[in-house]
């Protein structure tokens, strides 16, 4: 599916869903700006409007396919960013997951490219056409807009995050053993993907925020939101080192304790077989089928059983001497 947003200046209007055959019209002014977002996307739709924008093949085949990594591409006329933007749903079987952004940026265009709807992308929509003025803050600041929108949508799941590794460490005395390691593995899990979603995005916006590139070059009053956006992404690397840190310690805490427990459930039925072993002995020495002195006394079972009893609290006391019950 494909939405078209234009922002004309000279009159501060947006028109919405125009036709796309009129690009070189909608260009001509660097103050206006173009936006066409992609949406469950068909192959033909894509191809369409990357022959409309004439752009690279490659960027194309990105779209098409999936990329574990975000990127920016440097070409001619626009710039390629593949971005992620994440899904969490903590009660799923897919816990966390990682929707693949494409954005392509030129001098008074964005084209977004995604598979699944994203909340951010929606809300711009809104405010772009209820305030036609958003979009007229430049290209610079609606990518920014973007990133923004979603990495602020990280700060709800690693408070998330926070709580479940403090429920696991006062859980790692109490549950099974089966369910604290699945927690432990599907907190991995989520840490490491939006790690892997955020750190290159950081060295990205980073960069972009240092260098000059040529119309993306950031305008002075752009700066600072760049800046920000740049401190809360190395904000949220910080805070998933930390829970990572966390996770490890509490997962080496709770390899301790199920291993003093089990250390502590062998030294008790070791006990219990080596108070047993003597009482074995007796009672198959004392039924083999041969004569026994004093075995026709009835006086002698008595003291059968009274030797048995003594035998194992003897072994008890000296146990208990030396500290090993």
């Amino acid at each position: 599916m494909i939405k078209t947003y234009f922002y004309n200046h000279t009159d501060n209007r947006m028109d919405h869903d125009v036709d796309l055959q009129n690009k070189c019209r909608f260009l001509k002014s660097n103050e206006d700006l173009l936006w066409v977002d992609l949406y469950k996307f068909t192959d033909e739709e894509i191809k369409s409007v990357a022959s409309t924008f004439n752009f690279h093949p490659l960027t194309v085949e990105d779209c098409l396919h999936y990329s574990p990594r975000a990127k920016l591409d440097n070409y001619e006329d626009y710039f390629f960013f593949v971005l992620h933007a994440l899904r969490y749903e903590e009660e799923s079987e897919e816990e966390i997951s990682l929707v693949q952004l494409n954005v392509f940026i030129g001098p008074n265009f964005v084209v977004t490219v995604h598979r699944e709807t994203l909340p951010i992308l929606g809300r711009i929509a809104k405010t772009s056409l209820q305030s036609p003025s958003f979009m007229n803050r430049g290209v610079d600041f609606f990518l920014y807009s973007i990133i923004d929108g979603n990495t602020d949508e990280l700060f709800p799941i690693m408070d998330r995050i926070s709580v479940r590794i403090d429920e696991l460490e006062d859980e790692i005395y109490e549950q099974p053993f089966k369910e604290i390691t699945e927690e432990f593995l599907a907190l991995k899990k989520t840490i490491l993907t939006i790690r892997r979603a955020t750190l290159p995005q950081r060295r990205i916006f980073a960069s972009i925020n240092a260098g000059s590139y040529s119309y993306l070059k950031l305008r002075e009053e752009i700066k600072p939101y760049y800046l920000d956006l740049v401190d809360h992404l190395e904000r949220i690397i910080d805070s998933l080192d930390g829970h990572r840190d966390l996770v490890d310690a509490a997962l080496a805490t709770y390899s301790s304790v199920v291993s003093a427990r089990t250390s502590e459930t062998m030294r008790i039925l070791t006990v219990i077989s080596t108070i047993f072993m003597p009482l074995t002995f007796l009672t198959g020495f004392f039924g083999m089928n041969v004569p026994l002195p004093y075995q026709h006394l009835g006086i002698s079972t008595w003291w059968i059983t009274v030797g048995l009893l003594i035998v194992p609290a003897w072994m008890v006391l000296i146990f208990k001497k030396r500290k090993w019950i």
